[in-house]
């Protein structure tokens, strides 16, 4: 991978994929992909002690130059989530792309 993450998977071998995200598997981890913030660079990891989740966040600057971090990949550890779990996470992520798009872009499909 190009990115500083320590993660460690194929780009090219998603397990599953939707129009707006890939999930892909490496020996820990489900990851799930937001595809829509595809070339990123990944700035900051946190994990979050509740749910045992790492987020790998990247920089987006709106129209004043103003930063905002955003989370590119959630990192699911397979001790505590099934791939059922990784994918209903996807599901609510492509659904929200698809209102988006659809408010955004009505007769784009």
């Amino acid at each position: 991978m190009s990115d500083n993450s320590s993660t460690s998977f194929s780009m090219d071998d998603p397990i599953r994929k939707g129009r707006f995200y890939f999930i892909f598997e490496d020996n820990h981890s489900y990851i799930l992909y937001d595809k829509t913030k595809r070339g990123l660079e990944i700035k900051d990891t946190f994990t979050e002690e509740q749910t045992g989740i790492t987020l790998e966040k990247g920089i987006i600057y709106d129209m004043d130059g103003r930063g905002h971090k955003v989370p590119i990949r959630w990192l699911y550890p397979k001790s505590k989530y099934d791939l059922d779990h990784v994918l209903e996470a996807a599901e609510r992520m492509e659904k929200k792309y698809r209102e988006i798009r659809e408010l955004t872009c009505p007769d784009s499909d």
